[in-house]
């Protein structure tokens, strides 16, 4: 599994997941509405997703998001509990 640990390689990990599922800018952006324009601007970080469209790109390369705590060090810190 990969991490998305900044929004500067969200990109290139959606530019990953395209490739995996063997499709081009224009047909993954076809599937969410966009243009191929919009796609590569995404992926080479250079424009950002609105969330719901984020979610409908991911269902397109048949991917979802995973949300967990991140660890720190030996066990969670207590601030970091909802």
């Amino acid at each position: 599994m990969q991490s998305l640990v900044t929004e500067n390689n969200l990109g290139y990990l959606l530019k990953d997941a395209r490739k995996s599922r063997g499709l081009t800018q224009g047909e993954a952006a076809h599937a969410v509405g966009l243009d191929q324009t919009a796609i590569s601007r995404v992926e080479t970080g250079r424009h950002v997703l609105r969330v719901d469209t984020l979610f409908k790109l991911l269902a397109a390369l048949d991917y979802e998001l995973l949300l967990q705590p991140r660890q720190h060090g030996a066990g969670n810190r207590k601030d970091d509990q909802w």
